[in-house]
């Protein structure tokens, strides 16, 4: 079975491949995540993702039968990418601009080998109840938006915020499960290779 490697730094996207079982080492390397002119939200985050797993597949040149998943995600309000912020001005004029509305989410999963790539792209729609200002300065104080693109994290404290949600969940964190599993498939990798101990517990009491 082929080694995979996940070239992400992200905390959230390592914990959610956990979740479905899937075994991996870690390996990034920098790319440029600055966008081309015209380029579409949903063709920035492709690309990203496509680049992240080639810089990764790339370093692990003397590596045999490696693959490499690469993901991006991107916040996107009136056809604008949402970054992570700056300051506490920028994310509260964020926040404030998110609050009381839908907003959409775009997830990009690829996969790469040394003999192809698979991508897919994954829109969700989440949607802010209002927000007040006191409820954003004490959100930004929290710390926990400082590195978030859209300046918060539905898996975090922000979850109070969501009023609905239409899509992914897990894309929205940072990974689209369903479709992450799916590539794995095709590329010969299986989910649920690591059961919790705990649900081994279970099935064993009968």
């Amino acid at each position: 079975m082929a080694t995979l490697y996940l070239a992400s730094g992200s905390p959230r996207r390592r914990e959610l491949l956990t979740q479905i079982g899937v075994p991996f080492l870690t390996h990034s390397a920098p790319i440029d995540e600055s966008s081309l002119p015209g380029e579409s939200p949903v063709a920035y985050v492709e690309r990203l993702a496509c680049a992240k797993a080639q810089a990764g597949l790339d370093a692990l040149a003397a590596i045999q039968g490696a693959v490499v998943l690469g993901a991006d995600t991107a916040v996107v309000l009136d056809g604008r990418i949402l970054g992570k912020p700056a300051d506490g001005d920028e994310a509260l004029a964020t926040l404030t601009a998110l609050s009381g509305r839908s907003h959409e989410v775009l997830a990009a999963v690829a996969l790469v080998s040394r003999e192809r790539m698979a991508s897919r792209v994954v829109s969700s729609q989440v949607t802010f109840r209002p927000l007040s200002r006191g409820e954003i300065e004490a959100y930004w104080a929290s710390g926990e938006p400082q590195d978030k693109a859209g300046c918060y994290g539905i898996q975090g404290l922000a979850a109070v915020f969501v009023s609905q949600l239409q899509g992914s969940y897990s894309a929205v964190v940072g990974l689209p499960l369903c479709e992450t599993a799916a590539l794995l498939k095709e590329f010969a990798i299986p989910c649920w290779q690591l059961r919790p101990v705990h649900s081994q517990e279970v099935a064993g009491r009968g």
